[in-house]
């Protein structure tokens, strides 16, 4: 900041550095996912996440025509938990599509890598077919697959912007004066947009934050970072789809004049709150995601709207409303530990599919290079059903 032209960071900026700093960031260093952590992910709930998602993964490779060569790319791997055992159920239940695999892993983090290096090295022949590799080193329309992410979009660092007399401005963060406290602390200090890109956000969705209807204090953001990200997906891609999954909501949603102070959380050691100034460099700064932006700045790269739905219906769709009928079927023949596992593991799974957390997250499926036939890959019915 000291270094910085008025001594002020973007929030962008701010949350850039206090999440990936290479060495002093949150993801870089101490990221702790699980029960025992920060925060917990749908693939440490239960291993019928990533058996789901493999269902996904043959929908897809069958889309395709079977490619001999069928590239698989996830973005932000956590442990890699969802790549072991996604690959372990392809390689028992859909061992063609395993065999033309290619699993690559886009993780900017070397703690996490080494995290997922960790969690796959046990398993010999699932190993062997990951490779690590940079997002802006994959080769211009080289991908013939998917490109997949959960929980990654919300972690792309955010703008935060104000109403403030009618007008659009920027939040920034800058060191507080000298007032004899023990060590230097940050405030928030609001001036002029940084970049005209925030208002070009805006007028894409059609959306006037200084109309009469948003009150004066009203605070939200913009993720330009995620437009960043999925034009060079798409610009990778030659021929697939790219899958995302996360906790957001529809532009209407998002910039509604009643969500006045936007969606930025914190995580620290499974609680959550509003101030990105504590335990810096130590905790999760996440924000919602725009689904309305990633349809509309896809199509621009070339990318159409496959399906776009809720965690809940489409995990269903896949399958796990025929799991859950089994666990009923097989409870009366168990006793003891037995039933105690069972019991855990239907929680898990309705964890999964909950309307008031996991479930209502967003799904949202993008093609390039298929045509009408892109839609044989959607697990619904439906192309869309509305979440709030």
């Amino acid at each position: 900041m000291a270094a910085s032209p008025q001594q002020r960071l973007t929030f962008a900026e701010y949350m850039d550095c206090v999440l990936y700093h290479p060495q002093q960031g949150y993801y870089a260093s101490c990221v702790q996912l699980g029960k025992q952590g920060d925060f917990v992910t749908a693939p440490h709930i239960a291993a019928d996440f990533a058996e789901l998602l493999a269902t996904q993964c043959m929908a897809i490779w069958d889309s395709l025509g079977q490619p001999a060569l069928f590239t698989w790319v996830e973005m932000g791997a956590g442990e890699g938990v969802l790549a072991r055992d996604m690959l372990r159920s392809l390689q028992q239940q859909a061992p063609a599509c395993f065999a033309a695999l290619d699993y690559c892993i886009v993780e900017p983090a070397a703690y996490l890598r080494d995290r997922q290096r960790q969690t796959l090295q046990p398993l010999a022949s699932l190993a062997d077919c990951v490779r690590w590799q940079r997002l802006e080193d994959l080769p211009e329309e080289g991908i013939t697959g998917c490109f997949f992410s959960n929980e990654l979009v919300d972690a792309f660092p955010v703008h935060r912007v104000i109403v403030q007399g009618g007008e659009l401005q920027e939040i920034y963060v800058t060191i507080a004066p000298e007032d004899n406290a023990p060590e230097p602390r940050l405030q928030e200090v609001i001036g002029d947009l940084s970049t005209p890109a925030l208002r070009t956000y805006f007028d894409r969705l059609g959306i006037n934050l200084q109309s009469s209807q948003y009150p004066d204090g009203y605070q939200t953001e913009v993720n330009l970072a995620a437009l960043d990200w999925l034009a060079t997906v798409a610009s990778r891609l030659r021929q697939g789809y790219v899958l995302t999954i996360d906790y957001g909501y529809p532009a209407t949603s998002y910039y509604n004049p009643r969500r006045s102070q936007g969606t930025l959380q914190c995580y620290y050691q499974q609680g959550h709150h509003n101030d990105p100034y504590v335990y810096v460099g130590h905790q999760d700064l996440t924000a919602h995601v725009d689904f309305t932006t990633l349809q509309i700045w896809g199509e621009a790269q070339g990318l159409t709207t496959v399906g776009l739905t809720q965690q809940g219906p489409y995990l269903m769709a896949l399958g796990l409303g025929d799991r859950l009928s089994a666990l009923a079927n097989n409870q009366q023949y168990l006793t003891g530990q037995q039933l105690q596992q069972l019991l855990q593991r239907r929680q898990a799974l309705h964890d999964l599919i909950n309307p008031l957390g996991m479930g209502n997250f967003g799904v949202l499926l993008q093609a390039k290079g298929l045509g009408a036939a892109a839609t044989t890959a959607w697990p619904l019915h439906q192309q869309n059903i509305p979440f709030s």
